[in-house]
């Protein structure tokens, strides 16, 4: 939506970024559902997670957790990079668009 006030805004600084280097790294020559779902499911499953002690110190708060006012990871989240694009490059590999198999150790 272009819009930043709302808090399940996922704009370009939290999702395409990641998506691109997994697609990048794996020499994707499309960017499928597979991938787009799997992006999805990375971002929820870190949004579930414990968030880290240096998230909440760059968003000045003293917790944050799972709920109405928090629904999708803070973008500066380190998790966000290794985890989407993973799995990305994963399902990138699985549904056949990857030109490379998964780099070894790949954000590991």
């Amino acid at each position: 939506t272009g819009r930043s006030d709302y808090p399940n805004q996922v704009n370009n600084v939290l999702c395409f970024p990641f998506i691109f280097r997994g697609a990048l790294d794996v020499r994707a020559t499309a960017i499928n559902d597979e991938m787009k779902i799997a992006a999805v499911e990375a971002i929820r499953s870190i949004a579930k997670e414990p968030v880290p002690a240096e998230v909440l110190k760059a968003a000045d708060v003293d917790s944050l957790e799972f709920g109405e006012h928090y629904i999708i990871p803070k973008p500066m989240d380190p998790r966000l990079l290794p985890r989407i694009a993973r799995a990305v490059a994963e399902a990138a590999v699985e549904s056949g668009v990857a030109q490379i198999e998964m780099p070894e150790n790949y954000m590991a």
